[in-house]
């Protein structure tokens, strides 16, 4: 009996987990990005898209999240979202490296993070 409880949980919680974890860090985000945080437009002037590539890709992830918080629109959310992190991804290996500003590749974790939880949502 203990097994199948234990199931009906997982089954109950984990698809509702697979959209909050990356909404929650795509929405922790948007402080750096509208705010103009340094570090953020290190980020976008590494790039050569500053402001508007910082603001664009804030926009994405605001609607993205808030695409994935609501039930019947999660799978838009999910797809909007892998591909802004898609892109954040390949710009980490490309140009910026896994390491920004001495982070530890911390911001590339969340965005696998991001990446692997949208693609489940999917």
């Amino acid at each position: 009996m203990y097994p199948l409880l234990v199931y009906s949980s997982m089954k109950k919680y984990v698809p509702f987990l697979v959209r909050l974890i990356p909404a929650a860090i795509m929405l922790q985000t948007l402080y750096f990005k509208f705010s103009g945080a340094p570090e953020s437009i290190y980020i976008f002037e590494t790039l050569g898209i500053e402001h508007i590539g910082r603001i664009g890709s804030g926009i994405a992830e605001l609607i993205a999240s808030l695409l994935l918080l609501i039930p019947s629109t999660a799978w838009a959310g999910a797809g909007v979202a892998l591909g802004v992190i898609g892109g954040a991804i390949v710009s980490h290996i490309t140009v910026l490296g896994i390491e920004v500003q001495g982070d530890g590749g911390y911001l590339f974790f969340l965005a696998l993070v991001v990446f692997v939880c949208s693609a489940i949502a999917l």
